[in-house]
């Protein structure tokens, strides 16, 4: 596989696998043992694919689409669980190192030349083969091979190669392992809220400034300040009024959006031909796995943030540059 701009599938990014749960993807530069695949339908399962091999199959394909209810079907109960309740961040990075792309895809069902079942992911900027072998069953553990390659490869330039675990819970087969590392979600759900903090609240002060910025163009159109960020919403039918001006995504009009809860305040009527001020609030929905600082929109325009245990912050709080 080759590293360009319009090929994401690459060995960098196979490396940022949170925790290494691909590390023992490795042997980059072996040779592949099908070079030609011919398609297949992509809904329902080929001849003879059955049990672990048609979970993981599906599982793949689930996760090329970034389908986090698909992708949920093939977790045990207890990372399902977890899966649930991480940021959605976390929830979509996971899926994306399953199959090393970044952007969501069309999976489809190719077949190689000796016969073996290929997902093919298919994304506007790049695409992916994931082969997979056959299963080791013993019990209610099976072992699946698993080549991944860009599908530009067709020589096997750079294949990487791991082994899936699955395990049979209540009859169905589900996502245990990836190489020798099992598939904790919650041991490592922790360290990937972690992760993932620092780009939700990022996230949370850009979305401070577009409801900002709406709340201006609302007064410019109306010539004074929504009473709620639900006038910000956009009408269920028919043009722009001052209930419903359109003007904000129905999450953020609603008051959340990326693991953050948002608060509008008018904050002073207008007095002697003065502007009326508002202030804008936002805080973590869970705090110290979706956030930890809160943030501060004050009357001036100028945001605060500090970390508040979850509480709503405050003018005081140091100024965010």
């Amino acid at each position: 596989m080759r590293e360009s701009v319009s090929t994401p599938v690459t060995r960098g990014f196979a490396r940022t696998f949170v925790l290494g749960l691909l590390v023992l993807m490795g042997s980059a530069g072996s040779r592949a043992q099908e070079s030609s695949s011919k398609p297949n339908s992509d809904k329902g399962p080929v001849a003879g694919l059955t049990g672990p091999n048609l979970a993981l199959r599906e599982a793949l394909a689930a996760a090329c689409q970034q389908n986090e209810p698909n992708f949920t079907k093939f977790l045990t109960a207890r990372n399902a669980e977890t899966f649930a309740s991480l940021t959605p961040g976390a929830r979509v990075a996971l899926m994306k190192r399953f199959v090393l792309l970044n952007e969501p895809g069309k999976p489809s069902l190719v077949t190689g030349a000796t016969g073996r079942p290929i997902v093919r992911c298919e994304t506007p900027v790049g695409a992916a083969e994931l082969q997979i072998g056959g299963a080791d069953v013993e019990d209610n553990f099976a072992l699946l091979p698993v080549e991944i390659r860009d599908a530009t490869d067709t020589v096997g330039e750079n294949v990487l190669h791991v082994k899936m675990g699955l395990v049979r819970e209540h009859g169905e087969w589900k996502l245990l392992s990836v190489g020798l590392v099992l598939l904790d979600l919650p041991s490592l759900a922790a360290e990937w809220d972690s992760a993932q903090i620092e780009s939700t609240e990022k996230t949370a002060i850009e979305s401070l400034k577009m409801v900002a910025d709406a709340i201006e163009k609302y007064r410019r159109t109306y010539t004074r300040l929504p009473d709620s960020l639900a006038n910000l919403a956009a009408p269920s039918r028919g043009a722009a009024t001052p209930e419903a001006s359109g003007l904000l995504d129905a999450d953020l009009a609603a008051g959340t959006r990326g693991g953050y809860n948002f608060r509008y305040v008018i904050a002073s009527n207008s007095t002697l031909g003065a502007p009326a001020k508002y202030a804008l609030a936002a805080t973590p929905t869970v705090y110290g796995r979706t956030g930890r600082r809160s943030f501060f929109r004050d009357q001036d325009g100028i945001v605060h943030g500090a970390d508040r245990q979850g509480g709503v912050g405050s003018p005081s709080d140091p100024k965010i540059e």
